[in-house]
């Protein structure tokens, strides 16, 4: 397995990836060519098929593991594969998980931690609502374990979603000790259940695409739905309790023009609000400047608005 970022210009290589994308279009000349996005867990590489036409082109579409023949070059000071052949490869040619980007932790490590911020809620029926979810349901647990947190921008890897959950419910710990005026239970039950809604918005590695229902209600309002199913099987719910839980979710993007419906209204929102903001752009930074050397200005950044430049440590 030649991964991708061990490719170097001036190479020859046959390797299996697979096609993120592909889409056809045209010369100057008018002559159709193909333009690939191969894919593995290390990162994507632009791909170019210039003779679709070619005897050595077999039948191919998005999403399949192909097996590729080509010459790596250097085109606008980025790698890119000329393609002379190309074979879709069978199951049991390659390993899945070698095109999957994934969390550098343990999952099962991170996953006990997580079960011992919800066995210190007090709370009955908020730690129930929340072992709904993350005790009682192994559908949702296997889901969960092995989904990303986004598509792109931060924890858009296999076990990214379990990654910046228990990052968050980690900041609100602190926010805890720090400031006696939030109530641990209902922000701890926040942070766990404030992204649930992705394990129905974004389809599993690999295609980690928007599903339908990701493209018309989005994480907040899937998750808010969520917890009301948790809500409806526990007898007693208290209705004030319920709306508190689903405002700490339906406000944790801060904005309405970031996506939340409202406004953070209660202390735990806005603390739950700070410690997902935080950990997405502090892993936005971690990925930015992975494999970075130090010194050098990497350029305006979109999110930060800013150029940015990493430190030597």
């Amino acid at each position: 397995m030649r991964y991708i970022n061990t490719l170097r210009e001036g190479e020859t290589i046959r390797n299996i990836y697979l096609c993120k994308g592909k889409r056809t279009a045209e010369t100057r000349n008018g002559k159709p060519y193909d333009n690939l996005l191969l894919q593995d867990k290390t990162g994507i590489l632009d791909g170019k098929v210039w003779d679709p036409n070619s005897s050595g082109i077999a039948d191919y579409g998005e999403m399949d593991f192909i097996e590729v023949f080509g010459d790596v070059i250097s085109y606008n000071n980025n790698l890119q594969l000329n393609i002379r052949q190309i074979r879709r490869a069978e199951e049991g040619d390659y390993l899945p998980a070698d095109y999957m980007p994934t969390s550098e932790k343990s999952t099962e490590s991170m996953y006990q931690e997580l079960l011992g911020y919800i066995r210190q809620i007090e709370n009955t029926y908020l730690r129930q609502a929340v072992e709904y979810y993350f005790v009682k349901n192994e559908e949702f647990i296997r889901i969960f374990k092995g989904h990303s947190a986004a598509k792109s921008v931060h924890h858009g890897f296999a076990g990214g979603l379990l990654e910046h959950t228990l990052s968050v419910v980690k900041f609100c710990e602190y926010m805890v000790g720090a400031y006696p005026i939030l109530n641990r239970d209902l922000l701890y039950a926040g942070a766990l259940c404030h992204d649930i809604g992705k394990t129905k918005e974004l389809s599993a590695f690999p295609e980690n695409d928007y599903t339908d229902d990701g493209q018309l209600l989005g994480h907040i309002i899937i998750g808010v739905e969520m917890i009301s199913q948790a809500v409806r099987s526990i007898p007693g719910f208290p209705d004030r309790l319920a709306s508190e839980l689903k405002h700490c979710v339906i406000a944790h993007h801060g904005e309405l023009e970031y996506g939340s419906p409202k406004k953070p209204a209660l202390a735990e929102a806005l603390a739950l609000n700070f410690a997902d903001s935080t950990d997405a752009k502090m892993q936005t930074l971690t990925e930015i400047f992975k494999d970075k050397p130090g010194n050098d200005w990497l350029g305006y950044q979109r999110l930060f608005e800013s150029n940015l430049r990493k430190t030597v440590i």
